[in-house]
């Protein structure tokens, strides 16, 4: 019989740490439902999580949902990014996700960075939230934290193409959406934010950092009735963070607004109450769609 190696027990260790870091995974939660759906879906996998919740954003019963889930729960505030990464290095976190918003508002607003977010406000080179995010995902992975594609648990909640809702467009509202989507795209290639609401080919309503229902909202006191709401993800989205939303939440703010339609851009947009959110369209006769990736589609 051959030797046993004396290398391998040390050998097997390794291969035991590194699986055990693959098989963890850190959850940095805003607010929203968001959270708890990737931590719902992470655990579903095997994954142990560390939660990292944001105190000015998350929802307090994450806390609640993340102990009955066995994961590590710890609150930090919103400008504590040298906590959150001592956080998650202590917990042998070499991957995270980020989910659930945070009020653009309240990232250049309010916020007491510590040293790390400091070395951070420093050196961007434009104020908006792309910048900002980007540059602390630099920091993370210097740090040897990965943040990995914020959809990476939730693909079945990814919208699809063509039609959602058993009512489809009416030709104006698909002229709309045609008229908008040059629009919106514009919008968000400047980061400016992913919405807009138009009614007969004009622009009634653009989303900035008041949040995608406040801005459908608007759009229903200006133009009353008929609006239709066109929500892209950027250009070049990096779908990391910041990628388009839609819940029940928004379908409640059409209603409320006289809202008639509804344009997502499939396969980049979370439809985070699933099928509860296309059955609420149905049921106030919304239309939705997915429109076709660049790649699908024509100039339209």
């Amino acid at each position: 019989m051959g030797r046993i190696d004396p290398r391998l027990p040390h050998f097997c260790h390794l291969i035991d740490f590194f699986t055990s870091r693959m098989s963890r995974i850190g959850l940095i939660a805003g607010n929203g439902r968001f959270p708890f759906l990737v931590l719902q879906g992470a655990r579903s996998l095997g994954y142990d999580v560390t939660v990292v919740a944001i105190k000015e954003e998350a929802f307090a019963d994450l806390e609640e949902t993340a102990r009955g889930a066995r994961a590590d729960f710890h609150w930090v505030s919103l400008g504590q990014l040298g906590k959150c990464i001592k956080i998650l290095k202590g917990a042998g976190i070499s991957q995270a996700v980020m989910a659930g918003q945070v009020k653009h508002v309240k990232i250049f607003s309010g916020i007491v960075p510590d040293f790390t977010l400091l070395a951070v406000l420093k050196h961007l080179k434009a104020r908006n939230t792309d910048a900002l995010i980007s540059a602390i995902a630099g920091v993370m992975r210097d740090e040897g934290i990965e943040l990995l594609d914020s959809t990476t648990f939730l693909r079945p909640l990814l919208a699809g193409t063509g039609v959602l809702t058993e009512r489809l467009p009416s030709e104006q509202e698909h002229e709309d959406f045609v008229f908008g989507y040059r629009i919106a795209d514009a919008i968000a290639a400047l980061d400016i934010g992913q919405t807009i609401a138009v009614k007969h080919k004009a622009v009634v309503a653009v989303e900035a950092m008041e949040g995608t229902d406040e801005a459908i909202g608007r759009a229903g006191h200006l133009a009353g009735p008929g609006v239709r709401i066109v929500k892209v993800a950027k250009p070049n989205q990096d779908m990391r963070f910041d990628v388009p939303v839609i819940g029940i939440a928004t379908i409640q703010a059409m209603r409320i607004a006289g809202a008639s339609a509804l344009s997502v851009d499939a396969e980049r947009t979370l439809v985070l109450d699933g099928e509860h959110v296309i059955k609420s369209a149905n049921e106030a006769g919304i239309a939705i769609v997915g429109r076709p990736g660049s790649d699908q589609r024509g100039g339209g």
